[in-house]
């Protein structure tokens, strides 16, 4: 049975104000309109709600036992209505990330303090993998990668410029074992490579060349799933690394890693965040979208700075 509504409204009208035409003045009809979706109501139910004299109007056993169950229901309808109305409209509520770990650890980890801190009331849900998400089945609000390529009906927006990748080394490392100085001497050298959490591929090493990209299938005794890993052990002298220069950036910085074969190394398409046409106005998105492009701008991963002596 579909639920009368409208009529269910009228009577919690009759019954709060007390009479039919008072009740007619809060809804704003006539009362004879209240009359008869009163009586439509009754006639549905095949009971009588009200008691009607000259005087006054009162409800039945009947009436009372709907008026228990249905103003209740109405008031959490009226709130539900009113959370939808005002949901995705104010610095509030749920936003729900998909991204995988490098995009968290470039970008989004270290942009999240000063975001954090602005809006305490936006509640922040981040999914890590390395899968592309399907937003909507996954019931999320928007999902970071690399590159632009999205599903139909999908936004997508470009957070940082493109990345440049590059291969690193500690300074010990190259003293022990030497400095390639091209791609195919990678294949004497004892390389750490990048496994994916989902699909387990291990991440090519891809290079540019005079006739255009190519990969060099390296080869070594260390495998890793997670950045922080594959910089710590190239930092202890264990291999060569093959990373986004911007997530090592600080290390080169210090010289715990040399930065090598830097004119073979490629840029690949800047992060971009990509979300449901619809979700373009939902205020804690675009509060974020926001947010993650001036960071951006910025540097992804900041070097320390440094105050002068003057």
């Amino acid at each position: 049975m579909r639920l009368p509504l409208a009529t269910l409204e009228v009577f919690l009208a009759i019954a709060r104000h007390g009479s039919l035409r008072a009740a007619a003045d809060s809804l704003g009809l006539k009362p004879s309109t209240v009359s008869h979706q009163l009586k439509s109501l009754e006639d549905q139910l095949d009971t009588a709600l009200f008691v009607r004299t000259t005087r006054a109007i009162s409800l039945t056993e009947a009436g009372r036992a709907l008026l228990r169950g249905a103003d209740p229901a109405f008031e959490q309808l009226a709130n539900a209505l009113d959370s939808a109305r005002s949901t995705g409209h104010e610095a509030r509520g749920t936003l729900k990330l998909a991204m995988p770990e490098f995009v968290y650890q470039l970008i989004v980890g270290p942009a999240l303090p000063e975001f954090v801190a602005a809006y305490p009331q936006i509640e922040m849900e981040l999914s890590v993998t390395d899968a592309f998400s399907n937003i909507l089945d996954e019931g999320l609000h928007a999902g970071l990668r690399l590159g632009d390529r999205i599903m139909q009906d999908m936004v997508a927006v470009r957070i940082t410029q493109p990345l440049k990748l590059v291969v690193v080394s500690s300074p010990g490392y190259i003293e022990e074992r030497g400095m390639p100085t091209k791609p195919a001497n990678l294949m004497e050298h004892n390389c750490i490579r990048y496994r994916f959490h989902t699909s387990g591929r291990i991440y090519p090493w891809a290079f540019q060349g005079d006739e255009g990209e190519y990969s060099v299938d390296v080869r070594g005794s260390l495998i890793a799933n997670t950045l922080p890993v594959l910089i710590d052990l190239a930092s202890r002298g264990l291999g060569l690394a093959y990373t986004f220069r911007d997530y090592c950036e600080r290390e080169i910085f210090d010289g715990t890693l040399i930065a090598i074969l830097e004119d073979h190394t490629l840029q690949v398409p800047g992060v971009h965040i990509y979300f449901p046409r619809e979700y373009r106005s939902m205020v804690p998105l675009r509060l974020f979208v926001d947010h993650l492009k001036g960071f951006g701008r910025q540097n992804v991963r900041p070097l320390p700075t440094f105050k002068s002596s003057d």
